[in-house]
């Protein structure tokens, strides 16, 4: 095998990149503000999406940027369909001087669907070289989120709210001041029943602790593996709540070694058939054969990212392979069984 070309690879660690979504109205740009005048520790780079003839939140980001360089406008589309391709033009312009920032936002337009936005940043080699999605964080108004969760769409088209939802590491329920506790108490509800995997914060005016935001490294599964306890609760037979778009969390946990042919197959299998329902996937994985090596992956649609973890499994750790499926009509029994289906009767390694 010829040796690798490595001259182009990133000798710096890469740039944390972080996607802020949520609806028209959320608090997306009031995060942004309150973020870039709070702290003064790092220096971020924001890119901002307007989705408009005119680009009204340039102006109002602008005038709290460190340096107006540090401000990258793209107002001639929506960055989850029309300019992908400049997405990664502009990030492609900030490799050379990514060192100057600690942190790269995007700010989409609230009608952006992040699932195709996740997919250009993995695909595109060299921008993954360069940049690590950090987390994908969701601002949702507790005044109107309910409402545009339950919008009945036409058939075949996208509900962005749910899918801004589903695809979120970290979901700010902004502007919770108006609403009453029993319907705070609904609207969390309605929310883990589409994404029980996200942490909910609280908050008023998009004013959040941001250590719980920036430089969390939430997209990464490797330090998500204490996942909530209540997203691995069996719930046959418990009430369901009603859920217009269907979509929904799987958690599964299963004890033991799973067998790598099977896994994969599986894994294939499930992607073959419903990639376009599968809006997330991931898992922290224990195989049969592999000493004490962890793995992980991570995936959005039919896109996996799967590879060795970098801890390893302690010695007397109990093995327990963690796996998180959210999407569209998921049969959780079916689910629950092939993973099963895997394990590797009375293995001890």
């Amino acid at each position: 095998m010829a040796a690798q070309d490595t001259s182009d690879a990133p000798t710096a660690p890469k740039t944390p990149f972080t996607i802020v979504t949520g609806f028209l109205g959320a608090g997306k740009t009031t995060l942004i503000n309150y973020i870039l005048t709070e702290q003064r520790d790092k220096r971020i780079c924001v890119i901002e999406n307007e989705f408009g003839e005119i680009n009204i939140d340039e102006k109002l980001v602008s005038e709290n940027m460190a340096s107006k360089e540090d401000l990258i406008q793209m107002d001639n589309g929506c960055a989850c369909c029309s300019i992908r391709g400049d997405l990664v033009r502009t990030l492609g312009s900030l490799v050379e001087k990514r060192a100057q920032f600690d942190a790269i936002m995007l700010e989409t337009t609230g009608l952006a669907d992040p699932a195709p936005i996740i997919a250009t940043l993995k695909s595109n080699q060299w921008i993954d070289d360069n940049f690590l999605i950090d987390a994908v964080v969701c601002l949702a108004s507790a005044k109107h989120v309910k409402a545009h969760l339950d919008e009945e769409k036409p058939d075949g088209a996208v509900n962005e709210a749910v899918q801004q939802v589903a695809f979120s590491d970290k979901i700010l329920l902004n502007k919770v001041d108006l609403v009453s506790p029993e319907e705070k108490a609904a609207i969390r509800a309605r929310i883990a029943a589409i994404n029980n995997f996200a942490e909910v914060i609280e908050c008023e005016r998009s004013r959040v602790d941001l250590s719980k935001i920036i430089g969390i490294s939430s997209f990464d599964i490797e330090r998500c593996v204490d996942m909530d306890p209540v997203l691995f609760d069996k719930q046959d037979g418990e009430k369901k709540v009603h859920d217009l778009s269907m979509v929904a969390s799987v958690g599964i946990s299963v004890d033991g070694f799973l067998d790598v042919p099977k896994f994969n197959i599986f894994m294939a299998e499930l992607l073959q058939t419903r990639a376009a329902d599968l809006y997330r996937s991931k898992g922290v994985l224990s195989f049969a054969g592999q000493g004490d090596q962890k793995f992980v992956f991570q995936g959005v649609h039919e896109q996996i990212d799967f590879g060795p973890a970098q801890t390893k499994w302690q010695p007397g750790e109990t093995r327990v392979s963690k796996i998180v499926f959210i999407g569209r009509n998921l049969d959780r029994t079916f689910l629950t069984e092939k993973i099963n289906e895997c394990v590797v009767p009375g293995a001890t390694e």
